[in-house]
């Protein structure tokens, strides 16, 4: 190589040298604005994790202090004092509540509660199918026979995590009407269902013998 070539190769490190600089100096901030988003982010995400598991391990506590009181009144009480960090948490209080109203005095009450959980649409769906189930097997001195109905067939689509607690209430609901073959075959179909459980197929058996039917084979 000859000296002309090897000078001509240095000034073009040097320009290319330059360029990056002046490219540094004119972008570099980018690289640190980027670098701060994403380590702001991070600790930030960090926090907000920490801040939920804290007011999630509050609500806990608040519950578990809440139930722990002498009779059903003051539990009630305790739990109205709860505050609920999400939607969800709103739900379980609503449910626990419901539960601890468990008087014949408290049932339009605690239907009432419930079926508003069950209306919620920010709840999620499984809350508000539980509500929903609850509401309609205490709301027997309060719904209507078809009201019941309606939501118990509403809640036995196939695919619902409810479903087989539902075809049970519906089967309970046809012996209290006197549709004793309705509720016979009913039966008959959860306790040869392979999703019902154990217990389920052993209530749904003994209710089948009950009505004379014959036991199904196991």
């Amino acid at each position: 190589m000859s000296d002309a070539d090897s000078f001509i190769d240095e000034v073009t490190e040097e320009v290319k040298r330059d360029r990056l600089f002046a490219t540094l100096r004119k972008w570099g901030w980018v690289g640190v604005v980027i670098v701060l988003l994403i380590v702001g982010g991070t600790a930030y995400r960090e926090y907000r994790i920490a801040s939920e598991e804290a007011r999630a391990q509050v609500f806990g506590d608040g519950i578990l202090t809440a139930l722990e009181g002498e009779d059903a009144a003051s539990r009630i009480e305790a739990l109205a004092k709860v505050d609920a960090p999400t939607t969800g948490g709103a739900a379980v209080l609503a449910l626990l509540t419901a539960a601890e109203e468990a008087g014949d005095d408290n049932d339009a009450e605690a239907v009432a509660r419930l079926q508003a959980v069950a209306a919620n649409s920010e709840i999620p769906a499984i809350y508000r199918q539980i509500a929903s189930y609850k509401a309609l097997t205490r709301g027997a001195g309060v719904l209507s026979v078809d009201e019941r109905r309606t939501g118990l067939e509403a809640l036995a689509v196939p695919g619902q995590p409810l479903r087989l607690l539902a075809e049970e209430q519906l089967a309970l609901i046809e012996i209290e009407t006197g549709a004793l073959e309705a509720a016979l075959t009913r039966l008959q179909a959860l306790a040869e269902d392979s999703e019902a459980t154990q217990g389920l197929r052993r209530r749904a058996s003994q209710l089948i013998v009950a009505l004379g039917g014959d036991a199904p084979a196991n």
